[in-house]
């Protein structure tokens, strides 16, 4: 069998320009994937006319829909100073505790604002601006059979919300107690109201306001765990916005806007063992 040689080096050419192409088309992925990561700076905020924030829906008085239908709350005002001073009008895209990180990541917000504390595993994922409020973990529990001491949860079933540092602390450091698990703040406070548990441990500082609302409960632990801090989240790698971000905190703390952000928002709703000090961060130059 004679065999044409001229056909196989075409062949082989159209083989290796075929390759070619694939691999330049490859080569192409990356920088559309960081077009895409690009969505959240700075410049393509004040382009767009939107700063889309992501906020909790059903947490008073951080961020929750009030029965005239309009956001409300500590964050939901912090995100709207934020978004008139970059120029822009805010977006509020709603979360629970367990989605803030996968909504951030995928592009669906510029910045989390959503009662967000800052702890190592979630520095690990995303990269938090400086805290605009300190907070740590508390416990409320039925005044009937009011929970005072940790030990006194040992074998028995504590609610907490999934993704946040309650859940963190009581897994870690406190193995003996049973935890049950919700998507939502409305979920959690439903199954405490109807004693499907011991206790509930949140952030202390809205536990406060809830037992303000429902007298029959009390936080009988005020404080377990270390303090922590919250802060806004941006996506790993935007320094546009987390710069941004790091000179607007500084100047709202200059400018004392938290603490007329605690006035207007969180104080109607903490009873007098709460002081702004307790919450807030030091105000002024």
């Amino acid at each position: 069998m004679k065999f044409n040689w001229e056909k196989v080096i075409t062949a082989g050419i159209t083989l290796v320009s075929a390759a070619a192409l694939l691999i330049g088309a490859t080569a192409i992925k990356p920088s559309s994937a960081h077009a895409a990561s690009n969505d959240s700076t700075v410049a393509t905020i004040k382009k767009r006319g939107q700063l889309r924030v992501a906020v909790f829906g059903d947490l008073p008085p951080y961020g929750w829909v009030n029965k005239d239908g309009k956001r409300v709350g500590y964050d939901v005002e912090l995100a709207r100073r934020m978004a008139k001073d970059l120029g822009v009008k805010p977006k509020f895209v709603q979360v629970n505790a367990n989605n803030r990180v996968d909504t951030l990541n995928s592009n669906k917000a510029d910045i989390v604002l959503a009662n967000f504390t800052v702890t190592p595993e979630r520095k690990q994922a995303v990269a938090f601006a400086k805290p605009y409020m300190k907070v740590s973990v508390g416990v409320v529990s039925p005044k009937s059979k009011a929970i005072t001491k940790v030990s006194q949860l040992k074998g028995k079933k504590l609610i907490v919300t999934k993704g946040t540092t309650a859940e963190n602390y009581f897994t870690s450091k406190q193995p003996g107690v049973h935890l049950m698990k919700f998507d939502s703040k409305t979920q959690q406070f439903n199954a405490l109201k109807n004693n499907r548990a011991a206790a509930l441990a949140d952030d202390n500082s809205y536990l406060y306001a809830w037992v303000k609302k429902n007298p029959k409960y009390t936080v009988g632990i005020k404080s377990v765990g270390p303090h922590q801090y919250i802060a806004p989240a941006v996506k790993k790698g935007n320094s546009s916005l987390l710069n941004w971000s790091n000179k607007e905190i500084t100047n709202l703390n200059h400018d004392g806007f938290f603490t007329q952000d605690y006035n207007h928002q969180l104080k109607p709703y903490f009873g007098s063992e709460v002081k702004p000090t307790d919450i807030i961060l030091k105000q002024g130059k």
